[in-house]
């Protein structure tokens, strides 16, 4: 018999998981060596913004607590929470990553032969290909769908093996799908700021669809057979829990799109402020040019 979940077990019951700790270290640990190298490069020291830092260790957190916290021991006994982790894994650990930059910190701070390499590596066709914008977006559309409504969904909640490779997937397409609009990190082709906004209005009604989906698919409860299995004498029915969770993939949608939005819409104004500080400038010089002739 399974016991029910408590704010104790979700907060404090972690059980480390090998495959995902290395990468966390690894993670966390170039980036500060990143910004450590930029603060103590000679001849000129760069400070690199600690906002941008907060982010990306704040999105390693989210991947941690996703993958090892009480947060994933129920993952494969109610759904709600199932679609709880992949809120967190797909949508606000990669928006918080890119928000910090890696790729850019990774130009910044390495030597020109990492350079190199990394250049080659961000021009690839295939990179290219992934983050242009349609090609993410339709990934990170046709990943939801994918999981909930084939039998990959089925064969996760059975398979520990499939299961960690669709939270490596749902990570790298949640990243692929915020780079072009809030990242900062260079692209062959980035997007103008409309375009940005566009981006991600086009996304936010997409989690109210596919919220509706999911609730309207209640008379063949996802994860029948194996959520069935589980012996437990708490929580809510089957259907109820799909409905809590069709709830929780439309408003945490919501949310994170309006976030992303006003990001993108803040930087859209410090960008058009800049412009006309820069016209302003240009103006003020032709003026002076003419008054001296």
């Amino acid at each position: 018999m399974v016991s029910a979940p408590s704010w104790r077990i979700l907060v404090l019951d972690w059980q480390a998981d090998p495959a995902v700790i290395p990468l966390l270290v690894i993670g966390a640990t170039l980036y500060i060596g990143g910004t450590r190298r930029l603060a103590h490069r000679s001849p000129r020291p760069q400070r690199w913004p600690k906002r941008r830092t907060a982010a990306f260790m704040s999105g390693l957190a989210v991947v941690a607590i996703g993958t090892m916290s009480g947060l994933a021991r129920y993952d494969t006994i109610l759904f709600s929470v199932h679609t709880g982790q992949h809120i967190a894994l797909g949508m606000i650990g990669p928006f918080l990553l890119v928000l910090g930059a890696p790729v850019t910190l990774a130009l910044q701070a390495s030597h020109r032969p990492t350079q190199v390499v990394l250049l080659r590596v961000a021009h690839h066709p295939v990179i290219i290909a992934l983050t242009r914008p349609l090609v993410a977006w339709a990934l990170f559309a046709g990943t939801l769908f994918g999981l909930y409504f084939t039998p990959l969904f089925d064969l996760s909640l059975r398979n520990g093996h499939v299961h960690a490779l669709v939270h490596l997937h749902f990570i790298a397409v949640g990243f692929a799908f915020w780079w072009p609009a809030v990242g900062l990190d260079p692209l062959r082709r980035p997007l103008t700021y409309p375009a940005r906004m566009l981006y991600l209005l086009l996304a936010i009604p997409f989690h109210a669809f596919l919220g509706l989906a999911v609730m309207s698919s209640t008379a063949h409860p996802l994860g029948v057979v194996e959520y069935s299995a589980v012996l437990r004498n708490w929580g809510p029915t089957l259907v109820s829990d799909q409905r809590l969770g069709a709830g929780l993939i439309w408003i945490a949608g919501e949310l994170v799109g309006v976030v992303a939005a006003a990001v993108v819409g803040l930087r859209w104004f410090r960008h058009e402020q800049r412009r006309d500080a820069r016209d302003a400038r240009h103006r003020r010089s032709i003026e002076s040019d003419v008054l001296r002739t």
